[in-house]
């Protein structure tokens, strides 16, 4: 996941240095698009996610492809990420918190509406398959900490240390110093968002990550929570973020997006007015970086972000593609 860095002044510091793993994570081949393409046919199936995670929109695709349903699909994706050592971001091996330890969020939604979620969850590897056990298993939608990790161990998972030797040296390196200072396109955590829709037409998303490295203990950010980090409305579409997760909270930004496709607007239509309602909002928007990608019900997509380099890997008709999204603001 190669990421630029457009604050001119900023320097890659420590906080740089505990994603650069995660960016040799992806590392197969793609073909760039460098614009969402709107049409008015229907594509399907698809899947689409925030960020180069060209291995986990391959491992979706093959359920697709095989005629599985898109709540396997993005399961699979989003395991697949989580699984990956060398992801400082998400799942086992992911950063810390400035105490040392890794908590993880995730969410899950489904073609009936169905959502399930798991909050700073501590020593359980795959948080979506524990989010999609709520969902299923559970009169609730979101368990956190002690309980979903305890809520976990009784359905099966495994109990784990999911701090890697990396991610523990850069944690005690930035500790010398211990600055939090956020950088655009890597800000200490790439969540995963992904969105798919199957055969049958049926849309299903998901939402993984370790949140920001080094945050304060507690902090989560908005990619658990239905409506901010991940929205599914499945006769209409559905919308994931990623970036500075307090201020997609704040305009529950994947829900607006959803809506403003109910209403007319086209993937890309409706990501663009996403972002703007944060930088209406928000005027220190310089300073920090969201991104969404949202599809509708036909397979078409979009993608927006504040600032240039985001982009997001699509799986469509049986080829993987990069598609860099356009930014609020443009290139120097």
């Amino acid at each position: 996941m190669k990421r630029r860095n457009f604050l001119k002044k900023a320097s890659v510091s420590s906080l740089a240095l505990a994603v650069v793993p995660a960016i040799a994570s992806c590392v197969t081949e793609e073909k760039k698009e460098n614009k969402a393409v709107v049409s008015g046919e229907v594509i399907i199936p698809i899947v689409v996610a925030t960020w180069r995670f060209h291995n986990a929109t391959t491992a979706a695709w093959e359920v697709l492809e095989k005629g599985g349903e898109s709540i396997d699909a993005i399961v699979a994706g989003c395991r697949t990420e989580e699984a990956d050592l060398k992801n400082t971001t998400v799942g086992n091996g992911g950063a810390p918190d400035r105490d040392g330890n890794v908590t993880l969020d995730a969410c899950i939604m489904n073609k009936n509406g169905g959502y399930g979620a798991v909050v700073c969850m501590e020593n359980i590897a795959h948080p979506i398959s524990v989010a999609r056990k709520v969902m299923e298993e559970t009169p609730h939608v979101l368990l956190a900490g002690k309980g979903a990790e305890q809520f976990a161990v009784e359905q099966g998972f495994k109990r784990e240390n999911l701090l890697t030797e990396a991610s523990k040296k850069a944690w005690e390196k930035w500790k010398v110093k211990a600055e939090y200072k956020p950088i655009i396109n890597i800000e200490n955590h790439d969540t995963i968002g992904m969105l798919a829709i199957d055969k049958n037409g049926d849309i299903s998303g998901g939402c993984t990550t370790s949140g920001m490295a080094y945050k304060m203990a507690g902090r989560v950010g908005d990619s658990a929570i239905i409506g901010s980090g991940l929205f599914i409305d499945n006769e209409i579409g559905g919308a994931t973020a990623t970036g500075m997760g307090e201020e997609v909270l704040k305009t529950v930004g994947s829900y607006l997006i959803v809506e403003l496709m109910r209403q007319g607007r086209t993937p890309q239509e409706a990501c663009e007015e996403g972002v703007k309602r944060i930088v209406k909002s928000n005027p220190n928007y310089n300073n920090f970086q969201v991104g969404y990608v949202a599809i509708n019900k036909k397979g078409e997509y979009g993608c927006f972000c504040i600032h240039d380099g985001f982009g997001i890997s699509k799986y469509q008709k049986g080829k993987q593609t990069y598609i860099e999204s356009g930014s609020y603001i443009k290139k120097a």
